[in-house]
């Protein structure tokens, strides 16, 4: 007998049906599972026969073939084995199958024959969705992360009786209770960086942007504090951005067991260690890289001159596109990666150069080294450089107490929704500006470059400071548009509709290389 069960795969962040076939005919018991299926899921078949004679249903002693179709497509992971096992039981004629054809499945089993939650349910679930099948069977615990698609009816099921009784029109399982979500770190307020103006006053002009910044200077200045507190005065997750984040977190499987959607913006920092697969993703089966689990928020470098050369050269393209395309023999898989960038370094390999007291103890050949492992092409992609010094003992000792997160966050928010109006301003004007820019609130970093001459609105006496600016600096085509974004966003936070002269001489000053005092030209 022949028995069919839907079920859904994934493949980088995007689910696609999968319809799983069972055919039992007489002949030597044998197993086989045919349909490109990874090591997971042929490992599944003994999983799958334990868990149907614990449950107390017959296993058959026959010829058992189970195909996962499309046969092309390469299926991972062991979220079949509940639709195998059910595809079994409806062949045997030891289930209902009335139900089948309506409803997706999906689930790791044990031996017991008990669920598990699996990676991806997020996508899958929305893939259902788009089916248009009426729900989807799911491990209790992933039942809170998969009712995030409204449009679908989620059914936890904790085991293969549970889902035999759902698919006969029984209750669902009651969903795990929630538990504490694996948050990023909660730095403290901003406040506790004591001086450093010049240096807060850029990480703000990065967030209501979204820009990219590079901080460099001697140890102990508190670059590291202020990168710790950037994804704090970020403006919250939209319900969208959330949905987002949670899918590509739900892939590479970091979301908690009975975890929703995720509510704080990532932060990641990985080791200078990291390779170029686990900076941007890939690997044999690909699985999303620190630039895809920082979508929508940071991505912080420490000791940016520390990362492998071949690492740091993988995030161009991330950086300047949004989004990591990894190319295998069997598939193409794009993962999205729109972080804020914020980097770290000091300005030599002793740390003290430039330093108003302490001796640097580098040579000119130790230091052009230093410099030389972070390429040109990568530092111009970065928008906001800043060099910091060693605070006054007078910021450090007390006195008033600096500005505080909130009102920073407060002024980046504002700044966020005068570009959303904006961007809603001139689609109405003129639908289809700029390279997808504009078709839905962008931050100013990411706006093409039709889409920046739309929404620039330079005075006179702005467009003539750049143009001095072009001829005496040298900017790239690339630098020059960059601080064209930066000085429209320093005119949102001042909450001005023109971009003066004064926002965009703000912006250049943003563009020091870290080289600048050791002679190297700046561009």
């Amino acid at each position: 007998m022949l028995a069919r069960v839907l079920s859904v795969g994934v493949s980088g962040i995007e689910g696609y049906p999968v319809l799983v076939e069972a055919d039992v005919s007489r002949g030597l018991p044998s197993f086989s599972t045919v349909g490109l299926g990874d090591s997971a899921v042929r490992e599944g078949r003994d999983r799958v026969a334990s868990a149907i004679r614990n449950c107390g249903f017959r296993f058959p002693a026959d010829r058992v073939t189970v195909n996962l179709a499309p046969a092309d497509v390469r299926k991972e992971g062991a979220g079949f084995d509940l639709p195998v096992a059910l595809g079994v039981l409806a062949a045997t004629g030891q289930m209902e199958t009335a139900a089948l054809d309506r409803v997706a499945v999906t689930g790791e089993l044990a031996l017991d024959g008990s669920t598990r939650r699996v990676r991806g349910v997020l996508p899958m679930a929305v893939a259902a969705a788009r089916a248009g099948l009426s729900g989807i069977i799911v491990p209790v615990a992933n039942a809170r992360e998969a009712s995030a698609v409204r449009a679908l009816r989620v059914l936890p099921a904790a085991g293969l009786s549970s889902a035999i009784r759902i698919l006969a029109g029984g209750a669902a399982d009651e969903p795990a209770e929630p538990v504490a979500e694996e948050r990023p770190p909660r730095w403290d307020d901003l406040s506790d960086v004591r001086g450093q103006e010049h240096a807060k006053r850029a990480l703000e002009v990065a967030a209501a942007g979204g820009h990219n910044v590079l901080l460099v200077g001697p140890p102990g200045v508190g670059k590291t504090m202020l990168a710790q507190r950037m994804a704090a005065i970020l403006p919250p997750l939209s319900e969208d951005e959330a949905l987002e984040v949670t899918t590509v977190h739900s892939v590479a499987g970091l979301l908690p067991e009975g975890a929703g959607l995720v509510s704080d913006r990532p932060f990641r920092a990985p080791h200078h260690t990291v390779s170029a697969a686990g900076l941007v993703g890939g690997g044999s089966v690909p699985r999303p890289g620190e630039a895809s689990l920082a979508h929508r928020g940071v991505l912080f470098l420490d000791e940016l001159p520390e990362f492998r050369r071949d690492a740091l050269e993988a995030l161009r393209q991330p950086i300047e596109n949004g989004s990591v395309t990894i190319t295998r023999s069997m598939s193409t898989v794009s993962f999205p990666s729109e972080f804020a960038l914020v980097a770290s370094m000091n300005p030599c390999p002793c740390g003290n150069h430039g330093h108003p007291t302490a001796a640097c103890t580098c040579s000119p050949s130790m230091h052009r080294r230093y410099l030389s492992r972070v390429s040109g092409p990568l530092l111009d992609r970065v928008d906001v450089r800043v060099s910091l010094a060693p605070p006054a003992f007078e910021d450090l000792s007390g006195g008033r107490p600096d500005e505080g997160t909130g009102e920073v966050k407060a002024r980046v928010a504002r700044a966020r929704e005068a570009q959303a109006a904006r961007a809603s301003a001139l689609l109405v004007a003129d639908e289809g500006i700029g390279r997808g820019g504009l078709a839905a609130p962008v931050p100013n970093a990411r706006l093409g470059v039709a889409a920046l001459d739309a929404a620039l609105q330079a005075t006179p006496e702005a467009l003539a400071v750049v143009r001095s600016a072009v001829n005496k600096l040298g900017l790239s085509a690339r630098g020059y548009h960059k601080v064209l974004r930066v000085a429209r966003t320093v005119a949102d936070l001042s909450g001005e509709r023109e971009v003066g002269a004064e926002h965009v001489l703000e912006a250049l000053q943003y563009r020091e290389a870290p080289a600048a005092r050791s002679g190297r030209r700046n561009g």
